[in-house]
């Protein structure tokens, strides 16, 4: 079915309520596993079909947030979404009580019990009220970012599109765009500042109603880290400033030579890579789609008929326009059984990375998107970002498709970039952490932390005065996940350190590199993070050298790389 043609009602709240309730009735009832195991499986379905609807809307609502209906349903969903966490709680409660639990462990294994014990830490009816308005607010700022209109060159651009200008290789008018870009987000600060303020002391607040010291242990829990503690990010992170951040900067280092600049360079500047401008995919929308196509055909009879289903089924929105939501997405329909891609192309290399990227979540959803419980479907989120950066990886030898011309600039700048991330990400992370173990923090003091941050993980931006939107430290304001999604951005920079390990794979054996990546996604979400890649035969980023001897691979590479022709 065409994703234009599902259907989307507003369901009845009270009635998905009875629903759910008469689930765990049933469940607590059961006098047999046959029973109990009918209860398990209406329960499943019914949270599938709860699950579309709810996305449907969410979905409909970011490619237009200025439609009237769809977005009277994402306040619907706002406000019904915790309330009916109360009722899947209580479900939850059944089944760890159940005295068929290891009878369900037999044959659904023991890995959604462990997560359901996560689940409650996480949850009480108690902040039903918070994260209602918690949802109210990310809905508040992410509407805020889709409507903006950037006077620029006597035309008006959204953020997105906007981008091509950032990168450009001309000076004067790349500097103008970033200037253009902070301008808006300095005009709009006080609505910034006000909604993460608030976010902030919700969550806070959250966390001391449940009973923890402040909302960051809550914010491990909301986001399933079943295999890992905080202590072990900080260590990740001490390990990107004593491997990653050095190379990182000769990598900036070597750019400022290639474009004749001053090291360390304005923003504007870091974000021009070759003098001659960055690479740019080859055709339009149509063409990337249309290779992306040929790609994932070529690449594996799995992925060509994911692909084609996709595209048949008109399942990517992807162009970028007025009034729609800043990003790009991944997500799905469960009760038919088919992904969705969300994304705003803008004529940037990033068009083509939401081809191999977000399709790359896609193909993994695809792999596993009947398994029971549904909760399997998707592993918890670094282990998904592993499927999406590495499937950009493995499209290199189809690149040429992409890019054409600048098809050698690409190979550069994609793995330089992949190491040039990982700091940035892990700033990201280090600044929530800073944010919610002090929330009673000022906006002032909260831009002086990410500046102070960017002195640690960043070294090669200068901090001067030609964007003070950006030299100010307050462009953290414009990394959605911030807002939205507290504690996620650090599962990028693990996912990766992965990804680099089947770079790696890839450079020596292609065929070998993709049995890995099919062993690895074809588990979908029934093993913990670092139980999926041991099972897979990768390496953990929470091992040994990992982050090292990756970073280092990568570094040997570029230095090696023939820039002869390249600008």
């Amino acid at each position: 079915m065409k994703f234009k043609d599902m259907p989307y009602a507003r369901p009845n709240l009270d009635e998905l309520k009875q629903q759910l309730q008469k689930n765990t009735e049933d469940l607590k009832a059961a006098s047999d596993y046959e029973s109990a195991r009918a209860a398990f499986l209406a329960n499943d379905q019914l949270g599938r079909h709860i699950n579309t609807l709810s996305t449907l809307s969410e979905v409909r609502h970011s490619i237009n947030t200025r439609d009237e209906f769809y977005d009277a349903e994402a306040k619907f969903w706002a406000g019904a979404s915790p309330e009916l966490a109360e009722y899947t709680q209580a479900f939850t409660k059944a089944m760890l009580e159940s005295p068929f639990r290891s009878d369900f462990e037999k044959e659904y294994g023991d890995l959604m019990f462990v997560n359901a014990e996560i689940a409650l830490k996480a949850f009480s009816p108690e902040i039903i009220p918070e994260l209602q308005k918690e949802n109210e607010l990310t809905m508040e700022y992410d509407k805020l970012i889709a409507s903006a209109q950037v006077p620029f060159e006597g035309k008006t651009y959204t953020l997105a599109q906007l981008g091509p200008f950032k990168t450009g290789p001309d000076d004067a008018v790349r500097l103008a765009a970033w200037k253009a870009d902070g301008t808006w987000y300095k005009e709009h600060q006080a609505d910034l500042n006000r909604i993460y303020d608030e976010l902030v002391h919700l969550r806070d607040a959250m966390g001391k109603k449940l009973g923890y010291e402040n909302y960051t242990q809550l914010g491990y829990y909301r986001m399933n880290r079943n295999c890992y503690t905080k202590e072990d990010i900080a260590k990740f992170r001490e390990a990107v400033v004593k491997y990653l951040v050095p190379i990182a900067n000769e990598i900036y280092q070597h750019q400022a030579k290639r474009l004749g600049k001053t090291y360390p360079m304005s923003f504007a500047d870091n974000a021009l890579e070759f003098r001659s401008g960055n690479p740019r995919p080859c055709g339009s929308a149509d063409d990337i789609l249309a290779h992306g196509l040929k790609f994932y055909t070529e690449l594996s009879p799995e992925t060509a008929v994911f692909f084609k289903t996709m595209m048949d089924n008109e399942l990517l929105d992807v162009l970028a326009k007025d009034g729609k939501q800043a990003g790009g997405y991944c997500t799905g329909f469960p009760d038919y059984s088919v992904p969705f891609i969300f994304a705003n192309f803008n004529g940037t290399q990033g068009d083509v990375s939401v081809v191999t990227h977000e399709a790359g979540h896609a193909f993994a959803a695809w792999e596993n998107v009947d398994r029971v419980p549904s909760e399997y479907c998707w592993p918890s989120m670094e282990a998904c970002e592993v499927h999406s950066m590495s499937m950009e990886f493995f499209a290199w030898p189809w690149a040429e498709g992409f890019f054409g011309p600048d098809t050698r600039k690409f190979y550069y700048s994609h793995l330089a970039e992949a190491l040039k991330f990982i700091p940035y990400g892990t700033m990201v992370d280090h600044f929530q952490h800073i944010v919610y173990e002090h929330p009673e923090y000022t906006p002032a003091e909260r831009h002086a932390a990410w500046k102070e941050l960017l002195g640690i993980y960043m070294p090669w931006q200068k901090l001067d005065g030609d964007i003070p939107f950006y030299s100010e430290g307050e462009g953290w304001q414009r990394q959605l996940h911030i807002y939205d999604m507290p504690f996620y951005y650090i599962d990028y920079c693990l996912a990766q350190t992965v990804s680099l390990e089947f770079w790696a794979m890839i450079q020596s054996d292609f065929k070998n590199a993709w049995a890995h990546y099919m062993a690895y996604t074809k588990q979908g979400g029934t093993h913990t993070f670092t139980d999926l890649l041991k099972n897979a035969g990768m390496d953990s980023p929470f091992e040994g050298d990992t982050l090292k001897t990756v970073a280092e691979a990568a570094k040997k590479w570029l230095d090696a790389y023939d820039m002869t022709g390249i600008e």
